[in-house]
């Protein structure tokens, strides 16, 4: 209670429910929104402002008005002065000629000579024309030349200028048109009339150098009308940006107490001295009390926090010692419903040099946060006890290629200890603490560079590692670590083997070499056996062709048969009238149906070896056509519950007889689930290898004898054994399939064990099939 007395004694009405006036003299509290700038700025001198651009106008008309009247009163002096010169000219230059010319000098060459000698004065300008004329006003001489006036009349040129050539001096100087432009000429009559001298000057020549002073004034004019505005806009500007800000001000504010209100956080102000707290609204609205404008007092805040999270009392004597000067804290306040909600301060000293110390912070709701972290570290920590009792070693980096994490079976396997494994660690400083591999080599994976990384690597007591490296979504890197060592000790024991057969191959080529001796000897004898051999063809392509046609003779009545029969076991022109008329008809369709299939497989087989099938090659995508197959045979592996797998990829192609090769397919599958047991499995794979492609078929059947491998696929040719008698055919179904095989080029094989399943093979050489087809 001392505390609370000290730091101001807790008011005895209701928390949160008070209605006290706060503190005058508290800095910082004043909620007080400043008048807007533009509104003092525009409020000053309201009829100085409005008046403005009136005073601009005006300054601006007064300017122009002095600038017009200055460039008249220019042009005036500017014409006088001109036309004082040329009076003064045309008198002299008449006055020169009169007493130059004599009896012994020409009138001519006088004249001449006077306008040489007035251009070398240089009293006029080039763009003034000097003229000397006889009495009857015909030029004599001209300056400059480059006019070509020499020899014509002067009234003839002048327009306008009647009174000059009547009056002389007396008419003074006078506006004129020469060529369509206008000019100012003087003209000076000799007393005796013999002689005339005229000086004439364009008007465009004597007003140029005003012209450039008046555009000179008229740019500096507009200079300064733009400037002033340009100030003009610029003050009406900055008065509406000024209100444009306050209004961003405003809109800022009230944005700011609503991100408050939705962000679960508040503002506090906390007066030391007085031992007073100022809570924004948001700050009430967390704690679920009802919003007061009156300051809390010191008591009334710490008797909601949490006794176990620290004592508010101590940690303000801290802050009036000066020893912080600024809060952190992660504490519990009692709610308005009685549950206690976690809470992050943060504050800071306004102003440590001032003697009343001040704090101004914020307080979020971090309760989720909390209860989110809880979970989230009983999470890890399972996900840590999984990693760790695994087989394999595991680490785990992140995008910076430190260490995030790692398991003990990590550490054995790289001799690291437990400092060394520290998160954060970079990798390549724990690579250098590691124990040196005795080995290491990168293995191709299947799956591209972006799948990850697989290495194989011997450890220095001897064991091997199959080493996984994948990327994560955060871009770190997992590594998962398999221990190989036995497979690569039965790789070993395989590589001996090998080596022991490339020596029995020698042996065997030896042997090779003398069998060929051998061969020789036979040669002679197989000579005299090719007669021999070329009648057994002969009677063998009669067999087939006769075969062929009597296969077309006796499929007719079969179809008859059948036909007949299932219209019988149908009752399709009523009932038979015994029950065992029925089973007979059924035992007729049956055995006619098993004896065409045979028929087929005859005639298919005499085709073959008669030289009579066909073959259409085209590009045939595999793995719908297996499926197709797999469907056909499906009805009849579902009667004994067998499973038919197929493993092979979406994109194979092959330039094969797409009727060949389906024939191929089922009539393996047909063997395949004839004699595959209840509930067996067969499975089908395609792959390409060394530019061929080989299908391949096994079941987990009856399986043949190993004495009665060399009798498949010979026509006609059967195994039986305990596992098979109960089956019928015709024996033609692998020795159509070898022959169809052989026509592409290819081969079949058949690995059996008794009682274990047989795998079928047929191999068909791509390459050699796409020359095939381009020869043909």
């Amino acid at each position: 209670m001392a505390k609370a007395d000290a730091w101001g004694a807790p008011d005895e009405t209701a928390f949160g429910r008070r209605r006290q006036a706060r503190g005058a003299g508290l800095s910082g509290n004043a909620r007080l929104i400043a008048e807007p700038a533009y509104r003092r700025l525009l409020a000053a001198e309201p009829l100085l402002r409005r008046s403005i651009p009136t005073l601009i106008v005006i300054f601006l008309i007064v300017v122009a008005g002095a600038r017009f009247l200055s460039m008249m009163a220019l042009r005036d002096d500017v014409e006088r002065n001109a036309k004082a010169i040329l009076a003064l000219s045309a008198g002299e230059l008449v006055n020169s000629l009169m007493a130059g010319a004599t009896a012994d000098v020409p009138f001519a060459t006088a004249s001449q000579d006077l306008l040489e000698r007035t251009s070398q004065q240089g009293t006029l300008s080039r763009s003034h024309v000097i003229v000397l004329t006889d009495g009857n006003f015909r030029i004599v001489a001209v300056s400059p030349q480059s006019t070509g006036w020499q020899g014509q009349s002067l009234d003839a040129i002048i327009s306008g200028g009647q009174p000059l050539f009547m009056f002389g001096d007396r008419a003074g100087v006078m506006d004129i048109r020469i060529g369509g432009q206008d000019w100012l000429a003087a003209v000076s009559l000799a007393d005796d009339k013999r002689a005339a001298a005229a000086a004439m000057v364009p008007m465009d020549a004597v007003f140029a150098d005003w012209r450039k002073t008046v555009s000179l004034n008229v740019a500096l004019f507009v200079m300064t009308a733009g400037i002033l505005i340009i100030i003009l806009y610029a003050y009406f500007s900055q008065a509406a940006r000024a209100q444009a800000a306050d209004g961003i001000y405003l809109e800022a504010h009230e944005r700011i107490d609503l991100a408050l209100v939705r962000g679960k956080c508040g503002l506090w102000d906390w007066d030391m001295v007085r031992g007073k707290m100022y809570w924004s609204g948001s700050m009430y609205q967390l704690l679920g009390y009802e919003a007061c404008e009156a300051m809390l007092s010191f008591g009334e805040v710490a008797r909601i926090i949490h006794p176990e999270d620290g004592d508010l009392f101590e940690l303000a004597n801290q802050v009036v010692a000066r020893e912080v000067d600024h809060i952190d804290r992660v504490f519990r306040m009692r709610h308005a419903d009685g549950r206690w909600v976690w809470m992050r301060a943060r504050a800071q000293v306004v102003d440590p040099e001032a003697p009343e110390i001040q704090m101004t912070g914020i307080a979020v709701d971090i309760t989720e946060q909390r209860h989110l972290a809880l979970r989230s570290e009983a999470a890890d920590q399972r996900l840590r006890a999984a990693i760790e009792n695994i087989t394999e070693s595991f680490v785990l980096w992140d995008a910076s290629d430190r260490l995030v994490m790692c398991n003990s079976k990590y550490q054995h396997d790289n001799g690291l200890s437990d400092r060394d494994v520290l998160p954060g660690t970079a990798r390549e400083d724990l690579e250098e603490r590691m124990v040196a591999f005795a080995s290491e080599r990168r293995l191709a994976n299947v799956n591209g560079p972006r799948a990850g990384a697989t290495y194989e690597r011997q450890l220095a007591d001897g064991r091997w590692l199959q080493v996984n490296e994948l990327k994560t979504r955060d871009g770190g890197m997992v590594s998962v670590g398999s221990d190989i060592t036995q497979i690569k000790q039965h790789q070993d024991k395989l590589m001996e083997s090998e080596r022991r057969l490339m020596a029995t191959i020698h042996d065997l080529s030896l042997a090779r070499r003398s069998e060929e001796e051998r061969s020789g000897e036979l040669v002679e004898l197989n000579r005299k056996y090719m007669k021999e051999t070329e009648r057994a063809e002969a009677a063998n392509r009669a067999k087939s062709e006769f075969l062929a046609n009597m296969s077309h003779e006796l499929r007719t009545p079969l179809n008859a048969v059948i036909g007949f029969s299932e219209l019988m076991e149908g009752r399709l022109f009523g009932p038979l009238g015994s029950p065992r008329y029925e089973e007979y008809a059924r035992d007729i369709n049956s055995s006619g149906k098993y004896l065409l299939g045979v028929i087929n497989d005859i005639l298919d087989m005499s085709k073959i070896e008669a030289g009579q099938f066909s073959m259409d090659r085209e590009e045939i995508d595999l793995c719908p056509l297996i499926r197709e197959t797999v469907r056909v045979v499906s009805l009849q592996a579902a009667q004994k519950s067998i499973t038919v797998e197929t493993q092979i990829a979406e994109q194979m192609t092959l330039f094969a007889d797409r009727r060949a090769i389906k024939q191929i397919v089922i009539n393996l599958l047909s063997n395949a689930v004839k004699f595959t047991g209840q509930g067996g499995r067969i499975t089908v794979r395609a792959r390409n290898a060394s530019g061929a492609l080989t299908l391949s078929l096994e079941d987990n059947g009856c399986g043949i004898p190993k004495h009665a491998l060399g009798k498949l696929g010979r026509p006609f040719e059967q195994v039986q054994n305990q596992f098979s008698k109960n089956h019928e055919g015709s024996g033609l179904g692998l020795a159509i399939s070898r022959s169809l095989a052989e026509l592409h080029g290819g081969a079949l094989k058949i690995r059996s064990t008794e009682g274990v399943g047989t795998i079928v093979s047929v191999r068909i050489p791509v390459r050699r099939i796409e020359r095939l087809a381009k020869a043909a």
